[in-house]
């Protein structure tokens, strides 16, 4: 663990599991793969010797993520330091196991240290209200005016890298969200007691909470220079040019992997069952 202070702000970066530990967490996920076939393009565009990868949130957070970083860590031998928010620590063994995951509070003079170190870093500008989206907000970016990632990127030279996701939102359905007035003021009062927003009510697999068993999609972009804005991290104007770039960016990957999802011929769970190729075999 890396621990020290920048003025009286402490540094606190948990280890990464070791490798034979990532690998034995990466055989646990297989059996799940082989129902989820994740489909990657692009993964060779993120630099080894560190990059921000920025990228859509989608319903939930987790019903798609760990694949992701598992087929990284398979195909690039990457792994990546997801940022989290605060509402995480609040939780016991919720922030172990996501700290265990490579989870790093997302505090700037944390990210500092990363990007000192050229780690992977990976950030969900929308932070909980993407994770917690309402009915008709499917793959929606719901980043408001946050800028703070593309400053500390362009503070640091660091190439930014943008992925999208898709999938996981077709896995639960919206049942009631805060656009219901009841449903809202219960969310006000969980808001005040744990600093998360709530969650909509979903369902899966009929009235379970069972997954739809979907496939997973994942794209990379071509990472984004941020040198030509050296020296202009304190400027509103620079930061949100980086901002609208990387979040154009991110809406057409994800425009791109609705339309390879319709056209492709392993979506439906019967023919990727029977399939013996590989994740990301078309």
């Amino acid at each position: 663990m890396t621990v020290g202070a920048v003025g009286d702000r402490e540094i606190d970066i948990p280890r990464m599991l070791p490798e034979r530990g990532i690998d034995i967490v990466v055989t646990l996920l297989e059996p799940l793969e082989r129902v989820t076939r994740p489909k990657l393009y692009g993964a060779e565009n993120i630099p080894a010797d560190g990059s921000l990868l920025v990228g859509n949130h989608t319903l939930y957070g987790l019903l798609d993520l760990p694949f992701m970083l598992a087929e990284l860590w398979k195909r690039r031998h990457l792994t990546v330091r997801s940022l989290g928010e605060r509402a995480h620590y609040a939780i016991p063994l919720w922030r172990e196991a996501l700290t265990l995951g490579g989870m790093v509070r997302g505090t700037r003079e944390n990210v500092r240290a990363l990007m000192d170190e050229r780690q992977t870093v990976l950030v969900f500008p929308g932070g909980s209200r993407e994770v917690n989206k309402r009915r008709g907000e499917k793959y929606q970016l719901i980043w408001k005016e946050r800028i703070g990632f593309a400053r500390l990127a362009i503070e640091y030279g660091y190439p930014i890298v943008p992925f999208a996701a898709v999938g996981a939102e077709e896995m639960l359905d919206i049942v009631i969200d805060e656009s219901n007035p009841a449903f809202a003021r219960l969310g006000d009062v969980v808001r005040k007691l744990t600093g998360w927003p709530m969650g909509p009510l979903v369902h899966g697999v009929g009235p379970t909470l069972l997954p739809h068993a979907e496939r997973l999609y994942f794209w990379f972009g071509e990472p984004i220079d941020t040198t030509r804005f050296e020296g202009r991290q304190d400027d509103d104007e620079a930061a949100r040019a980086v901002r609208n770039e990387v979040k154009r960016a991110v809406e057409g990957g994800i425009d791109f992997l609705l339309a390879e999802r319709e056209a492709d011929p392993r979506r439906p769970l019967r023919k990727r069952l029977l399939s013996r190729g590989t994740a990301d075999d078309s």
